[in-house]
């Protein structure tokens, strides 16, 4: 963002962001307790949160980003994002699963009846760069505009049918554009991004690996 709109953002607060961020990963880095753990995460969320709504660029009068809501979403950001983040997880589920690891025995988020901690745990580290940017896209190329979204007495905000057949029809298409694996050095489709780390993460476990490779992405 600071290299492609210096003039549309606040360059020294994302600046200042950033070396917040790199901070706390130098402190995940060496910690050892995982109540600390879960607390350098919701530090780095918070930092991470702020700075979300300027990177709204486009039709900002009718998307913004406060905080996050769900269960239900309370306004059109947060919509996407709930779906943009089931789908992912998703995503996860299956990779996890055809790799033979259970999806519901994770390592950070506690284990709950119903829910796939494991895959909630390696989504973490997509969530931002395939997710959160995903839903900026949409919003930034006005794929998506207000009359997409139906607004509730109760306040929550739902997409419109064909908002959501767009929606999935964009994310299928951006799982087939290709990037390099940073860890790999190889070419793959987003895509197939779940199912690699599914694969990394599991011969970790099984000891073909010195370390877990997060996937890093600039």
């Amino acid at each position: 963002m600071t290299r492609d709109y210096p003039l549309r953002i606040n360059v020294e607060e994302f600046k200042e962001a950033s070396r917040q961020l790199s901070s706390i990963m130098a402190e995940i880095g060496a910690c050892e307790n995982l109540e600390r753990l879960r607390g350098l995460e919701g530090q780095a969320a918070l930092i991470y949160n702020q700075r979300f709504d300027q990177m709204i660029l486009q039709q900002k009068e009718h998307f913004f980003f406060r905080s996050r809501s769900r269960r239900p979403p309370l306004d059109p950001v947060n919509a996407m994002l709930s779906l943009a983040y089931t789908l992912l997880s998703n995503d996860m589920m299956s990779a996890l699963e055809g790799v033979g690891l259970d999806a519901y025995i994770g390592f950070l988020h506690r284990d709950r009846p119903g829910r796939a901690s494991l895959a909630l745990d390696v989504m973490e580290e997509l969530r931002g760069i395939y997710a959160d940017r995903f839903v900026l896209s949409l919003i930034n190329t006005k794929v998506v505009n207000p009359s997409d979204f139906v607004f509730k007495e109760n306040g929550a905000v739902i997409m419109t049918d064909d908002a959501r057949k767009k929606f999935l029809t964009a994310w299928q298409n951006k799982k087939q554009d290709k990037i390099t694996h940073p860890f790999l050095g190889e070419k793959i489709s987003w895509g197939l991004l779940p199912h690699v780390q599914s694969l990394l993460l599991a011969r970790f476990l099984r000891g073909d690996l010195d370390e877990y490779p997060p996937f890093l992405w600039k």
